[in-house]
């Protein structure tokens, strides 16, 4: 079979049955295209009794673009062995893979639909109780299991040749480290912050420490990694997580996953300083995000530590004080990517509605600036920052 669009919901149906478990042969079966990304299709299929599942089926090109950006779809191979192999050691934080099919590019899997995406869960000021938790567990679990910690080397050097991923890898390189640090076309920037925009672009200091970040997400095949681990790309309720997207997912620095998210929690704190809504209520959802940046790091930093004392093979590894060193590293690593987070959503392409959703530009740049001041901190200052506690109190001087 080679690939064709899905052309009608008839045959999105047909896929659906032929490809799952959970309907019976007599149910009748409805389609919702759900898809509000930018590259790729999207369908929930239902029976109406409870029933449900998602199918995603990516295109041989941008999806919002068309046929003049052409991307390689063996990024929607990447995406299910991703899943699958997250799921392999935390089955419980991402979604189901039931089938992929190579020849159709089509991922069959579990409907998430009882969990709400993070970053309106966060806008709302929503407190999840298990998140942070749950978002260490993933990211210590899937790294180091992906990982030269753990794997024999014959093992690790066939999935880094499995998940070369150049494509959705040129985009991330552009997005996060050449595009936010020039006057690029690409860029979005809200007026009232030109001027810091600008600094930007003329501050040597920054662009240099930038660079040995970029140096490392191209050349440091350390594990698995997510790749685009946003708030976006993050469901869940007050008892459950899912992780999905993982299509940029590829062999690069463990901290880049990290502060990616941890950018995220950070993105949020900027924003709440002027979205709506009560000023004490905001001020106390800024510090639970900041308790949870606390929880996710110790959670994260405890459980590697664990695996690394407790499933590392490699006897020139296992010393209790690389363990520290090593663990340092990932710290600073994942400060300094969280600050090309924050940077890259304020004034590159892709801004989020934790900024966007603040109506009068003027307050909004006021929300934007703070992102920029973190970024600016997290990436120049990185080594310096000895713990997350370090780092918190950091963030609260430059909040005010």
């Amino acid at each position: 079979m080679s690939f064709r669009k899905f052309e009608s919901d008839a045959e999105v149906i047909a896929f659906a049955r032929q490809n799952s478990p959970i309907f019976s042969s007599e149910a009748r079966l409805h389609v919702d295209e759900i898809g509000d990304g930018n590259i790729n299709f999207v369908y929930r299929v239902a029976d109406g009794a409870g029933n449900s599942l998602i199918i995603k089926q990516a295109l041989p090109y941008v999806r919002i673009i068309g046929e003049s950006w052409p991307l390689s779809q063996d990024r929607i191979r990447i995406e299910a062995e991703a899943l699958r192999m997250a799921g392999e050691h935390c089955a419980d934080l991402v979604p189901q893979v039931y089938h992929f099919d190579a020849a159709l590019c089509a991922i069959v899997m579990e409907d998430i639909g009882s969990h709400d995406n993070l970053r309106h869960a966060l806008i709302a000021r929503r407190r999840l109780p298990l998140l942070a938790e749950h978002l260490g567990r993933f990211l210590a679990d899937t790294l180091f299991f992906s990982s030269d910690l753990y794997l024999d080397a014959h093992r690790k050097k066939a999935l880094v040749k499995s998940f070369i991923n150049p494509d959705l890898c040129k985009i991330s390189e552009d997005l996060f480290f050449v595009d936010p640090y020039c006057d690029h076309e690409r860029n979005a920037i809200n007026a009232p912050l030109r001027a810091d925009a600008e600094a930007l672009w003329n501050d040597d200091l920054l662009k240099l420490e930038v660079a040995k970040l970029k140096a490392k997400f191209l050349n440091q095949a350390e594990a698995l990694l997510h790749g685009d681990l946003h708030s976006g790309s993050v469901f869940a309720n007050e008892t459950g997580t899912k992780v999905i997207d993982p299509e940029f997912a590829y062999f690069g620095p463990i901290g880049f996953d990290v502060g990616s998210i941890l950018g995220n929690y950070l993105l949020n704190f900027a924003g709440q300083a002027n979205l709506p809504g009560d000023a004490s209520e905001r001020r106390d959802y800024q510090q639970w995000l900041l308790d949870g940046m606390a929880t996710l790091w110790q959670t994260f930093e405890s459980r590697f530590r664990q695996h690394m004392a407790e499933q590392t093979n490699d006897p020139s590894l296992q010393l209790p004080q690389y363990a520290d060193w090593y663990l340092g590293q990932l710290l600073a690593d994942s400060l300094g990517y969280a600050g090309t987070e924050l940077i890259r959503r304020t004034i590159g392409l892709a801004h989020v509605a934790d900024m966007e959703s603040i109506t009068d530009p003027a307050q909004r740049a006021e929300s934007e600036r703070l992102a920029l001041q973190l970024g600016r901190t997290l990436i120049v200052e990185r080594e310096q920052l000895a713990d997350m506690e370090a780092v918190i109190q950091r963030v609260k001087a430059l909040a005010g």
